[in-house]
């Protein structure tokens, strides 16, 4: 079997590059950001500290069960 012996200096830029990488990719997260110019309806993320992107906050729908049964318990006339 043939060993390859790493020297101290090539394990210490392996372990630089690693890190630097792994901060990389911490920066580059997006990250939700609170918007007062745009309002409660928007929601805004910003990555690399640089690009910011906004998008109209979803709203939460409502499950076709609950609404059939507002409609079956409405009061009948008459």
């Amino acid at each position: 079997m043939i060993y390859f012996r790493l020297s101290l200096k090539a394990l210490a830029v392996t372990i630089a590059v690693v890190v630097v990488a792994g901060a990389v990719l911490l920066a580059a997260r997006p990250q939700p950001i609170e918007s007062a110019v745009l309002g409660a309806a928007w929601e805004c993320t910003q990555t690399a500290f640089i690009l910011t992107s906004c998008a109209p906050r979803v709203q939460q729908a409502v499950p076709a069960v609950e609404t059939s049964r507002k409609e079956a318990l409405r009061p009948t006339r008459g």
